[in-house]
Order: structure tokens, then C-alpha cells, then sequence
């Protein structure tokens, strides 16, 4: 199971890094504007600061433009992978793309039949939205739970399912018990991976009892 932070605060990035768990970068449009100033400065410089893929979105919806957008993006860095929404245009530039040898990401996956287009066009990564599946009263699990199965099915497709749109530790933890290869976690839930109750305890009452012995280390 890889982590992939989903960040494009470069300070974010380099406090989670420095832990040692994060394996990769996704970003998109909306994360970008969140903190201004030029995409291609930020780009650079995660991609500079990360060892593994960092995921960034062409901002474009036509065919033409994603092409010239995805040229652009692929050349800030050789861990750089381009990001295309789950569209024909999207389809037809991941082919276009995916032919050349570079990595592509599908994003705005909702179905399975989705993801298994994407597969055929060659994507390298598949990023299905759970807690975006969730909030339309349905289950974004299940259908993680649908691609898994669809992929297995079918060895020939190489496409890794990139769990995206992760609210919670739950999701978390089922997407592991599903065997997804990836998941892109928000900062405030990655934060969130050591919290227990229990542990704080522990650490609490083994600091006292320490304390109290006079003993030293």
C-alpha cells in the first residue's frame, strides 16, 4: 500500500515527508487555487521534494488544449504525472499520452465502467472519489470494491486504483482490507493515522511511573 499526500502546500508536504510514509503527490485545480501564486513554481518544487509520482491536473476540458497542457506539465520533472478528468476529451489525451510512454492519471472516477475505459486507454493510474460517492447517499467503497474486482479479472489491464476523495481513517482501512494499491489522503486525516486514546494513556501513565522511579537512561 502506498500514501500519496493530496497537497499542494509545499509546507504540508515537507512536514509529512520528513516521517517517512508519504510515497507520492496528488494535487488538483482546487488545491492549487486554495494557496495561489504560479503553478509552476509550486510544481517544481514538489516535484523537487518528492522522490515519487507527484499527480498534476491539466486545467483544460477540450482535447487540443490537454494536449498542450499535458506537455507542459510532463516536462516540470521526471516524477511529474499529468492528471486528466474521466471525459472523452480526458480518454482520448490519456491514449494520446499513455502511447508516449508517460504516466497519466484519470481522475473523477465514479463507476466501474469508467475505470475500465480508462484502463484500456492505457492509464497508469485510476482515481476513484469515495466520500463524493458517499455524500450522494451511495457507497464509495463499494466501488473500489467493483474496480478491484473488474482489475483482477483482467491482468492485462496494469491500471493501479488510486483511492481518492478519503474522508475518514475508515475509508482508510477498508480500501487496505480491499487490496487497493494506493490511496491519496488528505494532511488532517494522514495527521490523523497514530490517534488513539489508548496510546495516550500509555504514554502518559509509562512518563509518570518514569518520573517517579528517579531512574535514568
Amino acid at each position: 500500500m502506498l500514501f500519496f499526500l493530496d497537497s499542494a502546500d509545499i509546507k504540508e508536504i515537507e512536514e509529512l515527508l520528513a516521517f517517512g510514509i508519504v510515497d507520492g503527490i496528488t494535487t488538483n485545480p482546487s488545491l492549487f487555487a486554495a494557496i495561489g501564486g504560479d503553478f509552476y513554481k509550486i510544481a517544481k518544487d514538489i516535484c523537487s521534494a518528492v522522490d515519487g509520482p507527484v499527480s498534476l491536473e491539466a486545467s483544460s476540458t477540450d482535447y487540443n488544449n490537454m494536449l498542450q497542457e499535458g506537455e507542459k506539465i510532463l516536462g516540470i520533472a521526471d516524477n511529474a504525472v499529468l492528471k486528466l478528468p474521466m471525459t472523452w476529451p480526458g480518454i482520448k489525451a490519456c491514449k494520446y499520452f499513455s502511447d508516449k510512454g508517460h504516466r497519466v492519471n484519470m481522475t473523477l472516477c465514479f463507476s466501474a465502467a469508467q475505470a475500465l475505459v480508462a484502463a484500456k486507454a492505457g492509464a497508469t493510474y485510476v482515481s476513484p472519489f469515495i466520500g463524493r460517492i458517499d455524500d450522494t447517499g451511495h457507497d464509495g467503497l463499494n466501488l473500489i470494491e467493483d474496480i478491484n474486482e473488474i482489475y483482477m479479472n483482467y491482468p492485462e489491464l496494469n491500471t493501479k486504483i488510486l483511492a481518492a476523495s478519503i474522508r475518514n481513517i475508515y475509508h482508510l482501512h477498508q480500501v487496505c482490507k480491499i487490496g487497493t494499491s494506493i490511496a491519496t489522503i488528505p494532511a488532517k486525516i494522514m495527521k490523523q493515522l497514530l490517534d488513539h486514546p489508548l496510546t495516550d494513556i500509555g504514554v502518559k501513565k509509562f512518563s509518570e511511573d518514569w518520573k517517579k522511579s528517579g531512574l535514568k537512561i
